[in-house]
């Protein structure tokens, strides 16, 4: 079916009128999946698209046979009706106004030039693999430090920029800490840094910093934000389940290396692989994390429907920065995921047993989702079988020596935790869901694949399971491996640089951005899995250019050119996580418990914020032990009710996969840092520990209190009006000691019987104004 034609006038005037285009736009290629795609996806698709079911006139512009058959004629404007339609009178226009979509001049003047010039297609980049290209040739050949650094030195040059200024030594051992470990560096190893003049003395902070089990923890976080881990079950009751060595696999995955291509066999199916491991076995609580209802009265069909979405949503997102999700109900708008494909996907987790919870999960703290397994965690596994050597040995030797041992024996044995795991049970049957349901038994029964159009995997005649999902994700010459490592090596860069190659860190579809750079993305995506799929090489290949030392300051120009920095002419700076910012005031106060691995953690938290939690009824305790001031990424995550510390700098409930957490900037932010316990008990003892320097006068003191707290001295303005608090809070609470007494006296940790009342109260109220210097809390 074609366009009805519009009249030659018509189309003169408004082919005149938009004849307006910049000279440096008519310079530069046009390319269909960098500046046709995006237009067309956003404005087009969703009626002329992939989804048969509400596509109009029979017309798809996402296909290039369809397009050129029906609606555009390349190179002839007057005779291409999908021209002339975006140029017409307002009741014949595309998009219609009913969309509420509408082109911009610029966008119907890049659609023009590209019908001008030929209408070529492209295939969606995402979907194609990986391919080598030649590290380009620079100008300035004494600025990169590494291919990186030409691929983007290349892209600079041609767009007349120039990189940004070295980042001075204190700010890169600051962003590079943070980055690596999530916490910051210590003032002696600041020091250190600065006074070490030596040609790798960066080089051997980074390694030092990837040795650390402080990296772990840190990549740790945002992988459970991807995979959407929590501690609680997320529906109805939102009961405590069991889970948490699955967060000590995932640590000790990332600090042991273990190549991501195993990572992601381990955790899809690791029950399924030879001889399967108890750390295997753990890895699979993935296929548990999903949100689930202990409800009486709930329809299990249904649950076991939306368990089923849950899991495509996730795997798709995750592994292949893809919106599959979207096909629950009909073909995919934008991309060339179809309903099957969505059941297709689903039927691969068909034997993960989820059912049995209906009948035995209780509304119990934990609730029962089996099959669950009791495990020591792979450390824990590796201290007990040296005691028992040491024990062995021992023999009948001195008694005091063997009754030591077997106490230390059974305390580790008893510190064992249960955890869910994937027991392989005969698949259920998993069918198509017209409109996604659950009610509805008419579409066809479905076995495992992968999206039609992306292939096969499995052998001929036998039913495909996890396995060969896992494997097909990570292999990079028969299957989606290059995809693969395209998605994690664009989030590994967001990490290190603020915003991904691709800005669409969740999206690698129509509706997502295509890479800036997308001869680098596929330079490092090769680079990953052609050296095993060894994630800290990559991570040091990051971090080591020039691009990534340079300085966050930006100029005018730039600004003003590249305000969203995706040619990396300097380097980005944001807030830290709600994670580190915690971490941050705990570690320079001193408290900080680096405890490694363990169950789940408890803080202060408000009085009653749980009063709303039913099924059953709860009261929230606290941890009343040094467990209370370790790292963010051991704190409880209670899907319905998170911590509000945590919240009120935007961590995610994680009900879903979360690529790209949200940065707000509220009063709220601020009121966490001066009046949650945990930052006016950091203060606190960051106080004492400022007044535990021996003759130091307020100035000297100052002086520490900024080195420990951001790595430099404050300058005379800043010292001026710490000075000024300090002073004006001697006055009072030498006036009402009770006021200082009851500052002083919050948390756990004792204060210094040695140390003023008043004094100390006075260099609290200094300790919490610097905590909440933006300083503080920014990585640059």
């Amino acid at each position: 079916m074609r366009f009805p034609s519009l009249p030659n006038s018509m189309l003169i005037a408004a082919v005149c009128l938009l004849c307006v285009g910049s000279a440096a736009q008519a310079e530069k290629p046009l390319e269909y999946n960098r500046d046709i795609r995006p237009i067309l996806s956003e404005n087009c698709f969703f009626c002329h698209g992939p989804d048969p079911e509400h596509r109009e006139a029979d017309l798809r512009l996402d296909q290039e046979e369809s397009a050129k058959d029906a609606a555009i004629v390349p190179g002839d404007l007057d005779s291409s009706e999908f021209f002339q339609r975006l140029i017409a009178e307002p009741d014949e226009r595309m998009p219609p106004l009913k969309s509420g979509k509408k082109l911009s001049p610029k966008e119907i003047e890049v659609l023009k030039r590209w019908v001008k010039e030929g209408a070529a297609y492209q295939l969606a980049w995402a979907y194609v693999p990986p391919k080598e290209s030649p590290v380009p040739e620079v100008k300035d050949e004494s600025w990169p430090a590494g291919e990186i650094d030409r691929f983007l030195l290349a892209r600079m040059e041609a767009e007349g920029f120039s990189p940004s200024q070295p980042a001075d030594k204190v700010t890169l051992i600051r962003r590079v800490t943070f980055d690596l470990t999530g916490l910051p560096p210590t003032w002696e190893e600041v020091e250190a840094f600065v006074n070490d003049t030596s040609p790798d003395a960066y080089e051997k902070v980074v390694d030092r910093l990837l040795a650390s089990d402080r990296y772990g923890e840190r990549m740790a976080a945002y992988w459970l934000d991807l995979v959407r881990f929590a501690d609680t079950v997320g529906y109805h009751g939102d009961q405590d389940h069991n889970i948490s060595p699955y967060r000590d696999y995932v640590l000790d995955a990332f600090n042991d290396n273990l190549p991501f291509d195993q990572f992601t066999r381990e955790q899809l199916a690791g029950d399924l692989l030879p001889d399967s491991t108890i750390d295997q076995k753990i890895a699979t609580g993935y296929n548990r994390l999903l949100q689930t209802t202990h409800e009486g009265g709930l329809q299990e069909k249904e649950y076991l429907a939306i368990y089923a979405a849950d899991r495509v949503r996730n795997v798709s997102q995750v592994w292949m920065g893809a919106t599959v999700g979207c096909a629950q109900c009909h073909t995919h708008k934008y991309d060339p995921y179809t309903i099957t494909d969505f059941y297709s996907l689903a039927a691969f987790f068909a034997d993960v047993d989820e059912a049995t919870h209906f009948k035995q999960g209780t509304n119990a703290l934990p609730t029962k989702r089996p099959p669950e397994i009791k495990v020591l965690s792979k450390r824990q596994r590796a201290k007990l079988s040296k005691l028992e050597a040491e024990l062995d040995q021992l023999a009948k030797d001195k008694k005091e020596d063997v009754e030591r041992l077997k106490k230390q024996i059974k305390a580790l044995n008893d510190s064992a935790r249960l955890t869910m795991v994937t027991e392989s049970i005969e698949p259920r049957e998993m069918r198509v869901l017209p409109r996604g349901n659950w009610l509805d038994d008419s579409g066809a029964v479905v076995t495992p694949a992968i999206p039609t159009f992306l292939g096969k995997v499995g052998a001929d005649g036998k039913r495909a399971n996890r396995l060969d999902l896992a494997n097909w994700l990570v292999d990079a010459k028969q299957g989606s491996g290059g995809l693969t490592a395209r998605v994690f090596m664009n989030r590994l860069w967001y990490l290190f640089y603020g915003v991904g190659l691709s800005a669409s860190l969740e999206d690698f579809g129509g509706q997502g951005e295509p890479p800036e750079h997308p001869e680098l993305l596929d330079h490092l995506a090769i680079d990953f899995y052609s050296h095993g799929w060894d994630v800290k090489r990559m991570v040091k290949e990051m971090v080591m250019p020039a691009a990534y030392r340079q300085t966050a300051d930006e100029t005018p120009e730039i600004r003003q050119k590249d305000p969203l920095n995706r040619l990396y002419t300097h380097q980005s700076r944001h807030r830290l996580s709600a994670e580190m910012i915690r971490d941050n005031a705990l570690a320079v106060s001193g408290l900080l418990n680096l405890e490694y691995g363990g169950p789940s953690v408890k803080p202060y938290q408000p009085e009653g914020y749980y009063r709303n939690l039913n099924f059953p009824t709860r009261k929230y305790h606290a941890d009343q032990n040094d467990q209370q001031w370790r790292r963010g990424v051991y704190v409880h995550w209670q899907r319905q009710f998170l911590h509000p510390a945590l919240k009120a700098f935007d961590a995610p409930s994680r009900e879903e996969s979360t690529c790209q957490r949200p940065k707000s900037n509220t009063p709220v932010a601020a009121l966490v840092l001066l009046n949650d316990p945990t930052y006016v008990e950091a203060a606190r003892v960051f106080a004492s520990r400022v007044l535990a320097q021996p003759k130091a006068s307020d100035s000297q003191r100052l002086d520490l209190a900024y080195q420990w707290a951001v790595s430099r001295k404050p300058d005379d303005f800043e010292k001026e009006i710490l000075l000024q608090i300090l002073n004006e809070n001697r006055q009072l609470y030498g006036k009402d000691q009770a006021a200082a007494k009851q500052l002083v006296g919050i948390g756990l940790k004792p204060m210094d019987n040695k140390l003023d009342v008043a004094e100390l109260a006075a260099w609290t109220q200094v300790a919490r104004a610097i905590f909440n210097l933006d300083e503080f809390i920014t990585r640059n």
